[in-house]
């Protein structure tokens, strides 16, 4: 489900997308669609901006959807967009390969449902993503200072941790949602969502950064 709508309106909008409805299928993708931008976004690797649209990505992974969405209909193992968003994944995944071959296969680069790493660069936009959030000096060079420790602590914390914290910040998944993803039940999602923004904190404020600190 996308939060535009309500799981049984998703699931109304599939049935006559399977049945011919081509306005039913477009409200279904374009629910979801500027989500799976973020996560592609986040998802490809640096050395491929520039080479790949992410748009041609996702379009593709949508005519994966549409030839299989009865399938989908029959068995909906995961929710409308996470189901989306894996078809999407294995678009990224294809792409990876095709052109960097087995580099795509270096460490912290493998794509899977159940990540255990992140592209080269991810830090740099989860980065932006968390700084912005947080109050933060109005003198440029202080900002600078404190975004790049930011991603320096990102870059630090184990995988795990920065996978959920991506999951959760940068796309925007639900609990829910993360606990999916990554194969967990709800309340250790939860629970490993807590323990990783509390490592990221000690890490910030053993740099000199305290992300709770009043503006100044």
């Amino acid at each position: 489900m996308c939060p535009s709508a309500s799981e049984s309106e998703t699931f109304r909008r599939i049935e006559r997308a399977v049945n011919g409805d081509q306005q039913a299928w477009t409200e279904l993708i374009e629910a979801c669609h500027a989500r799976l931008r973020r996560m592609v976004a986040v998802r490809i690797d640096p050395r491929l901006h520039g080479r790949i649209d992410p748009s041609d990505v996702i379009q593709e992974a949508y005519l994966d959807a549409s030839r299989r969405l009865t399938e989908y209909r029959d068995q909906p193992e995961l929710p409308f967009y996470l189901w989306l968003r894996f078809l999407v994944e294995q678009r990224v995944a294809e792409q990876h390969r095709r052109h960097l071959g087995a580099a795509a296969r270096d460490a912290g680069r493998e794509i899977s449902i159940h990540r255990r790493g992140l592209p080269r660069g991810s830090t740099a936009a989860l980065a932006a993503q968390l700084f912005a959030k947080l109050p933060s000096p109005s003198q440029a060079a202080i900002r600078a200072e404190r975004r790049l420790r930011l991603q320096e602590a990102l870059n630090t914390i184990n995988a795990d941790d920065r996978e959920v914290i991506l999951l959760r910040n940068y796309e925007q998944l639900t609990n829910g949602e993360t606990a999916k993803v990554l194969g967990l039940d709800k309340s250790a999602a939860s629970k490993r969502y807590i323990r990783a923004l509390f490592r990221l904190k000690e890490l910030l404020v053993s740099f000199g950064f305290d992300p709770l600190e009043e503006d100044k």
